[in-house]
């Protein structure tokens, strides 16, 4: 099983491509990860996105294709694999589609998120991250008990740049110009699946199912 889960920064993707990763045994793969931990890394990628990261705009097609063609054809993945914020172009998702057809592969199933503007803002902005280790708070969601401390070690937490709300807004404006277009290209493969993310997230869960569950039937009706 190969999916896509494909939407706006901020709409709920990473968290239940996590969950279903779980629920199907398969690997996910978040582009953002993987770009960070070349950041924190210094490595000459991480270096080169970290200018682009930090501003909201898309890292470049160069800088992440390798990265994730390396990924997805590691024995890991050998079961199948969600793909959590990439492909972002058409360039990319060209690109995808010919290294999974070299290995006699192809992507089964994209799911579209989506969200209002004012949703996704509230999710994104309210994140905190803990300077020593790591820990995720959110504001309004999971805020820790004592305002802007660590429960875990009592350091202070953080907001990441890209995480604030004129950067976001930059985020979405990007988003809409260069990664919309992808919705019409996977549509006109028959694989797309729409996903409303303004509900809570039992209920975009079991819609992801109810896609995946289509999808199973879907090829029971070929055999």
């Amino acid at each position: 099983m190969r999916l896509i889960f494909h939407g706006p920064p901020g709409v709920g993707k990473g968290t239940q491509a996590g969950r279903i990763s779980l629920e199907e045994n398969i690997n996910h793969i978040s582009s953002g990860d993987l770009l960070r931990v070349a950041v924190d890394a210094k490595t000459e990628i991480g270096l080169k996105a970290k200018k682009y990261i930090e501003n909201g705009l898309l890292v470049p097609d160069e800088l992440i294709v390798n990265i994730v063609a390396d990924k997805i054809n590691s024995a890991e993945c050998e079961k199948g694999f969600i793909l959590d914020g990439f492909p972002r172009n058409l360039s990319q998702a060209r690109v995808l589609d010919s290294t999974l057809e070299k290995a006699g592969k192809k992507i089964d199933r994209v799911f579209s998120f989506t969200a209002s503007e004012e949703v996704i803002i509230t999710r994104i902005s309210g994140r905190r991250i803990c300077k020593s280790c790591g820990a995720h708070y959110h504001e309004i969601f999971s805020s820790p008990l004592k305002e802007n401390t660590c429960d875990k070690c009592g350091s202070e937490l953080f907001q990441r740049k890209d995480d604030y709300p004129e950067t976001i807004k930059v985020r979405l404006k990007v988003y809409k110009e260069q990664t919309e277009t992808l919705i019409d290209y996977y549509n006109k493969k028959g694989i797309l699946v729409e996903i409303n993310c303004n509900g809570d997230k039992k209920e975009i869960q079991e819609n992801i199912l109810a896609g995946l569950q289509s999808m199973s039937e879907g090829k029971r009706d070929m055999e």
